[in-house]
């Protein structure tokens, strides 16, 4: 009786010690915190990419899933109708900041200009865990402005 009622406790003891753990650097869910608003990168065209940069950079999210993180982000278009959006990742700087391009596509025909809300447009990307090991912050760019998640 003895030896059960001490597993137990102590059983007891490391599960409340493990509570700390949720807000240690250690749990990949404290990553990446919110996103704020960041100046843009000016980084070179990539040649053959004929989408543009999206307007402006609402809302991204650094979502974490097992084996990495889904980065999602939302823009607003100028107008109505534009179609084949992407997060395009560009390389990771020496100091860890990993740039996505939100690009797009322009509509094919003329569209109107209806309210911000019909003229946002999210896009998300996938990244594991490995490619997330040497990035310190992510930068979802935008024509405008861009926005950031630092760890």
């Amino acid at each position: 009786m003895t030896t059960r009622l001490i597993a137990a406790l102590t059983l007891s003891l490391v599960l409340a010690g493990c509570g700390g753990l949720r807000d240690s650097r250690l749990n990949p869910f404290n990553w990446f915190g919110r996103s704020e608003p960041r100046e843009t990168i000016a980084v070179p065209q990539k040649a053959g990419d004929p989408r543009a940069l999206i307007d402006n950079v609402l809302a991204m999210a650094v979502e974490p899933m097992p084996g990495g993180a889904i980065i999602r982000a939302t823009g607003q278009t100028p107008t109505q109708g534009w179609w084949e959006a992407e997060l395009v990742p560009l390389p990771v700087t020496e100091t860890g900041v990993l740039v996505l391009e939100f690009r797009l596509l322009p509509p094919i025909e003329r569209t109107d200009v209806n309210t911000p809300r019909s003229r946002e447009i999210t896009a998300a990307i996938f990244l594991s865990d490995i490619k997330l090991e040497q990035v310190r912050e992510i930068v979802v760019q935008g024509a405008n402005n861009a926005r950031a998640s630092r760890r």
